[in-house]
Parts: structure tokens; sequence; C-alpha cells
């Protein structure tokens, strides 16, 4: 069972880190490493449930304009639409094999890293089309987007990278499409979340149920910063740092835990 000590740091991780293309579910991979978790169905669980922490965060900040623009609203759906059918399908997989697999998260960390920061190296010499306001990306670009983020199906790719990546090239300005990452976060995460506990059996003792509620809790508070700070980053920052810290990350986690 997983100490109340456990359950904070977990939350921490996964509040500020949901929302930045490092991989949130990567982190938890390597944090629960660390600390030398035992591996366990709660775990893992766990780790896709507090999730709603970040969700409740999002919708804090975003609940008015999801909820009161169609267009909005039309476009996460049509993006959320590819993401849910390959998600439910795979969704056995990942979980038997990928969610607790360090090897995995420290290449996609690595590789992930290497692909921010060459594709913002090339992206910057572009001109960018741009696209001021949520409602201006189109269907097509929206389910371009959530193909894009079926990517983060592999821990340590980043579901915040694999969508802001894809919608900036397909010429979506910076600001947009990481408002559009978070609105899409919604259903995704919650479809997650939803999957697992069904998946599961619903099945938590009072001393789970109770864990659960602080990990999301504290990944509440962590993710409403995150996202913040993200947005006041990127007006006058490129992801290029992000990519750097994936590396150093993945290199250094790898002597740690592997060699």
């Amino acid at each position: 069972m997983l100490t109340i000590f456990q359950v904070i740091l977990l939350g921490l991780v996964e509040g500020l880190t949901e929302f930045l293309p490092v991989s949130s579910t990567g982190h938890l991979i390597v944090a629960s490493a660390l600390l030398q978790i035992p591996e366990s169905e709660f775990l893992k669980t766990f780790t896709i449930f507090i999730q709603i922490g970040a969700i409740v965060a999002v919708l804090s900040v975003y609940w008015k304009k999801l909820l009161t623009s169609r267009a909005i609203f039309l476009r996460v759906c049509a993006a959320f639409i590819p993401t849910a059918v390959i998600g439910y399908v795979v969704y056995s997989f990942a979980k038997e094999y990928l969610l607790d697999n360090v090897v995995v998260v420290i290449w996609a960390l690595l590789l992930g890293g290497i692909a921010l920061i060459v594709f913002e190296k090339y992206h910057a010499k572009r001109e960018v089309v741009d696209t001021p306001a949520t409602e201006a990306i189109s269907l097509k670009q929206a389910v371009a987007i959530g193909f894009f983020q079926t990517l983060a199906i592999v821990p340590g790719v980043s579901r915040s990278a694999a969508t802001i990546i894809g919608g900036l090239s397909l010429g979506i300005s910076r600001v947009t499409i990481v408002e559009f990452s978070f609105l899409l976060a919604v259903p995704t995460l919650v479809a997650a979340a939803g999957l697992d506990l069904i998946k599961g059996g619903l099945s938590f003792s009072g001393e789970q149920v109770g864990l659960l509620a602080i990990g999301s809790a504290v990944a509440f508070v962590s993710a409403l910063l995150a996202v913040r700070f993200l947005l006041q980053y990127i007006r006058t920052h490129s992801f290029v740092a992000f990519g750097i810290y994936r590396i150093v990350f993945a290199l250094v986690v790898a002597g740690i835990l592997v060699y």
C-alpha cells in the first residue's frame, strides 16, 4: 500500500507534468521506481486516476469556453475520436506491458526530447499560419491532432508534446494549440480514468479511496500552477528547453535505474 508521503509526491509529479511536454506518465513510472514502490494493479490505477485532479484544474480555467462554445466543443469531440478508438483497442496491451516499463519510458523521453528540439529548429524557419483562436481550428485539423495524441499511448512520449507538435506542424499558433491541448485533455483523461475503473471492477477499500482522493487533490493544485506557468512561458519561449530537459532526465534515470 502507498504511504501518504508517496501519494503526495506522486500527486505533485502528476500535476506539475501533465500539461508540460515532458510526459506525466513517464515521470510517474520513474518516480515509482525511484521510491521503490512495488508494482501492483492499484499503483497502475492510481497513476491514471489522479489525472482527475488535472482535469478539474483545466475545467476551473476553461469550463466556460468548453461548455458555452459549440464550435470549440465540436472540435474537441472531433480530436477525441481517434484517441478513443485507438486507446480502447490497445488499452489492455498498454497497461500490461508499457505502464511499468522504465526502459520504454527512458527511450521515449530521450527520442521525444531530440524530436522536440529538431522540430523547433525546423519550425522556426517556416512561415506559420496564425490561428488566433481555438474556434479557428478546422475539424480536419482537430482530427489530425487527435491522431497525434494517440502517440502518447506509449509512456514517455507525452500527450501534451504530441498534440502541441501536431498542432504547430499544421500551422496553428503556439498559444492556440496549447490551449486546445488543455481542452482535449478533459475527455481524454476522463475516458482513461473511467475505462480503467470499469476494467478494474471499481473495487477499492476505504483506505484506497482516501489515497486516490488525496493524490487527486494534490494533482489539482499543482496542475493549476503548471497550466498558468505554461501559458505565460510559451508567449516568449520555444519548447527547446523542455526537449533538453527530457534528454538530461532520460540519461540521469538510465544511469540510476538501468546501469
